[in-house]
């Protein structure tokens, strides 16, 4: 079964996240610890990071 690459994901868990965006898994985790963050897709406990939103909120916090 072949696997689909990290860009094409619409959801990532945070090691994909953290591979998919060069941020620590911690810093991950730190962004995205507010259960209204705009980029996390909660199932109970566990977070998944919605690529797109997240694209959009790292350009956004981070352009110069």
């Amino acid at each position: 079964m072949k696997e689909v690459p990290l860009w094409e994901k619409s959801n990532l868990t945070l090691e994909e996240a953290s591979a998919y965006s060069g941020i620590g898994i911690n810093k991950l985790r730190e962004l995205s610890n507010d259960r209204k963050c705009p980029f996390v897709l909660w199932v109970g406990s566990k977070r998944l990071i919605k690529r797109k939103l997240f694209d959009s909120y790292i350009e956004k916090m981070y352009s110069i």
